[in-house]
């Protein structure tokens, strides 16, 4: 009677798969069979026949539990994912009077970075930081990608570790990420926001609280912590930092759409710059939420639940109303502000009725259309089919207002569209400005892009400054006005006066060229 070929085969190939040293086995295997004839004639070689494929099946699982074994000593070796690799390492400090931190960083604008170069480049590139991470740490510490845009390190249980070694850690892994990344002959450059928690500094006191998930929490509220003072900040998790709201249910949607009823979500001011003169050219109003035990959140929190409880365009009505107002008491503390900023949703841009909105406001508060900058991104110019979108943005600039396409050079608009939306400035993404200073290719795309302004007469701004190298480069290259955390970080209205007259002071103490100096 003939056996089952198939059940065999099944059997052969699961037991080929648990063994790592089978092409050396099938390497030998032609010797074996033809010494065994040699040497035991046909009853040997039948032996060999069948022994074989049954001692494979017999060592595969054999060899798969001794790799298993082997592999629960390497914290590095993260088969059963990150929670469980943290919480093995918490009771192991427990267990042994040692200590164990977290670190999260989670890069800033990992969106943007997929829509500019493609899901491709990003994952190699995503593939390249977990390496620069892990080569960064210990063989012992573990070193995940637990979310799309973030990492995870588990420091291995030592004896002495204090927040100046966590910090320091966190330093060397965040200057890590943020080194230039080469891909397809060109530098990228990302930032990362990072938060870090010690198991001893939980909020609970007992051995019992420290846990994994408790240690991994923690760590999560410092980097929204970190999020919101960010890009690239770094926060130590304290017993007193509020837990950071997560997802759009229906309990955040309320909060957020009572908080700007009441005025909770205003406008902050960030300052603009020019690279000739120094003099402020303008500020931009940015949405902030100043959350009565939260402090001060950011908009990639709130927006969105904003967007499903269809309120953008009441957020842009509060957002005008307060800019316009900001200009006006500028304007009675005799400071002189030559326009604000105000972003523009796509909701807002396709209410038919926005220009004649825009002019009702701007004549309540008698301020001439030139004194508002309409902020527009860049992906809505490049992609828009919607008519009335085009109509509102040629009636706001025929009214008088400066069209500014925010975010230039993510979102792939051609030049008919800047012309047919009659854009008046490009602010240049901040990709492109990161490390221009010390980087010749960010020089070169910088500097294209002037010249391409030039040749088509439009004024630029280049956002996200945040050294003064930065900040001198740009101006050698001919870019008009720039505006970043190093030049004036967003502030509430009451601040602003202070900022102006604190910038205008140092640009009275800097003596003109030519000027002797006694």
């Amino acid at each position: 009677m003939s056996l089952p070929l198939r059940p065999i085969l099944s059997a052969v190939h699961a037991g080929l798969r648990e063994i790592p040293v089978v092409p050396a086995l099938l390497g030998v295997l032609p010797a074996l069979v033809l010494g065994g004839f040699w040497l035991g004639g046909e009853d040997l070689l039948i032996m060999i026949a069948v022994g074989f494929p049954v001692c494979l099946i017999i060592s595969g699982p054999v060899w798969a539990a001794l790799t298993r074994a082997a592999r629960q000593g390497d914290p590095n070796v993260d088969e059963d994912g990150f929670d469980q690799a943290i919480e093995a390492a918490v009771r192991g400090a427990v267990a042994t009077s040692r200590r164990t931190g977290c670190i999260l960083l989670e890069l800033d604008e990992y969106g943007a970075l997929r829509e500019r170069v493609g899901s491709g480049p990003t994952d190699a590139v995503m593939t390249q930081l977990t390496d620069r991470l892990r080569s960064a740490v210990r063989s012992r510490d573990t070193v995940s990608r637990i979310e799309e845009a973030m990492f995870a390190v588990c420091v291995a249980p030592v004896r002495q570790l204090d927040l100046g070694n966590m910090l320091q850690m966190a330093d060397r892994l965040q200057s890590a990420l943020e080194a230039p990344i080469a891909l397809d002959g060109t530098s990228i450059y990302v930032t990362a926001s990072v938060g870090l928690a010690i198991d001893t500094g939980l909020k609970g006191t007992s051995t019992q609280d420290r846990t994994g998930a408790a240690l991994l929490n923690s760590a999560t509220v410092a980097l929204a912590e970190a999020r919101r003072h960010g890009p690239s900040a770094t926060r130590a998790f304290s017993r007193d930092m509020a837990e950071p709201v997560t997802g759009c249910d229906d309990g955040l949607v309320a909060e957020a759409v009572e908080a700007l009823e009441n005025g909770q979500i205003q406008p902050w001011y960030q300052p603009q710059i020019s690279t000739d003169t120094g003099q402020i050219s303008g500020f931009e109003a940015l949405a902030r939420w100043t959350h009565p035990v939260r402090g001060v959140i950011s908009p990639a929190e709130f927006l969105p639940a904003l967007q499903q409880g269809a309120k953008m365009e009441r957020l842009g009505e509060i957002m005008l109303y307060n800019s316009l107002a900001a200009l006006k008491s500028w304007d009675a503390a005799g400071l002189d502000v030559p326009h604000v900023g105000v972003n523009f949703s796509p909701e807002e841009l396709r209410n038919p009725g926005l220009v004649k909105k825009i002019e009702w406001e701007l004549d309540r508060f008698d301020l001439p259309a030139s004194r508002l900058a309409v902020e527009i991104l860049e992906n809505v110019v490049a992609s828009t089919p919607d008519d009335t979108v085009v109509h509102n943005i040629a009636g706001l600039a025929r009214l008088g207002c400066q069209i500014d396409l925010d975010d230039f050079g993510t979102g792939h608009a051609s030049i008919s569209s800047i012309r047919r939306f009659d854009v008046q400035r490009l602010k240049i993404d901040r990709s492109f400005v990161m490390k221009v200073d010390c980087d010749p290719e960010q020089q070169r795309m910088v500097a294209a892009i002037l010249t391409m302004a030039e040749q088509l007469g439009l004024s630029t701004l280049a956002e996200g400054v945040e050294t003064s190298g930065e900040h001198a480069m740009l101006a050698q290259l001919g870019c008009g006005h720039v505006q970043g955390f190093g030049i004036g970080r967003p502030m509430p209205l009451d601040r602003t006066a202070e900022w102006v007259r604190s910038h205008l002071a140092k640009l009275a103490e800097v003596p003109p060229i030519g000027r002797r100096i006694n």
